[in-house]
């Protein structure tokens, strides 16, 4: 609009998980005197190191990092936490005449800080009950039923995702109004010039990383870890537990499972995440998005020359 305040910039990095994003963003934030702020869910809770893969001693040295180690993984950490947390670190980054780098997989979290936050219709917890004992009784009859009232809902929401596909039949019940139709009737208000950029690998690569670092996971002292968190009083319940890696670790001390079978499930739940998380690049509301190379092969200059460019004469990336 005329005369309106033209929007901050903000470099925000993305992409699926074992993509690179971290030494992509490192580089990055290097070489423009950035300070990185993670978007990753589960990093901000102390205690989760290793099936997070936080950034090293090293790497906090070479550039200040935010939001890590922020928050007790007994208590759940949520997207307006988030948000408000991301807000004041990035104004305060700027203050200091350095760059803020929003880095991270979280991508629901990048959309809510780049777009703010949608107001949720109401909830029922009698409905809820009830829909969620339907799911037990039939999981694929409930996707169904989703698919005939919502196809919308249905094509972003994956068939095993069970939150959301019972939230999305709890909106439908309670309003009489399809939840992709509250989505798209949402005023999404822009906070940020964005420019966002992403690692491109091809898949093959993307998915052999990935259990690489599913491998090293396990090597490092994930079990252990799962251990003295659970010792220090986090309840196996609990939502930062919930997080790919963990959630196996936590089924294979209760002697649910094996320790191969741990290993081979966090790799399968990791690339269904990938996957996932591509998905949601490619159909992307808040802004273009740049795929990239990358670090190792050059992705932080063509990034900085990207940044630099968009930020000339106040340009839109």
């Amino acid at each position: 609009m005329d005369g309106a305040a033209p929007l901050p910039p903000l470099l925000v990095i993305a992409g699926p998980t074992g993509s690179g994003k971290s030494e992509l963003a490192l580089e990055v934030a290097e070489a423009i005197g950035g300070e990185i702020v993670s978007a990753d869910a589960f990093a901000v809770y102390r205690g989760l190191d290793i099936g997070t893969d936080k950034p090293g001693a090293e790497a906090r040295r070479r550039v200040r990092h935010h939001l890590i180690d922020i928050a007790d993984p007994r208590q759940r950490f949520s997207a307006g936490h988030f948000v408000a947390a991301a807000t004041a670190a990035i104004d305060d980054i700027r203050a200091r005449g350095n760059v803020p780098v929003v880095a991270g997989g979280t991508h629901f979290y990048i959309r809510a800080l780049l777009l703010g936050l949608f107001e949720s219709p109401p909830s029922d917890a009698s409905l809820r009950a009830r829909l969620a004992a339907e799911w037990r009784a039939d999981p694929a009859r409930m996707v169904d039923r989703l698919r005939a009232v919502d196809p919308t809902a249905s094509a972003r929401i994956g068939a095993g995702d069970r939150q959301r596909v019972l939230r999305a039949l709890e909106v439908w019940e309670l309003t009489g109004v399809p939840i992709s139709e509250h989505w798209r009737s949402h005023e999404s208000h822009v906070r940020y010039r964005a420019l966002l950029a992403a690692p491109h690998r091809e898949r093959r690569d993307l998915y052999a990383r990935i259990d690489l670092r599913v491998d090293d996971m396990f090597s490092f002292g994930l079990e252990e870890e799962v251990t003295q968190i659970l010792a220090s009083g986090v309840p196996a319940g609990a939502h930062a537990l919930k997080a790919i890696g963990y959630a196996q670790v936590v089924r294979l001390l209760a002697g649910q499972s094996d320790r191969s079978t741990a290993i081979e499930h966090t790799k399968q739940a990791s690339r269904r995440l990938a996957k996932r998380q591509l998905t949601w690049l490619r159909s992307l509301r808040e802004g273009v998005l740049e795929w990239v190379p990358p670090a190792e092969r050059g992705g932080a200059a063509v990034v900085v020359a990207k940044w630099m460019g968009s930020t000339v004469e106040g340009s839109r990336p």
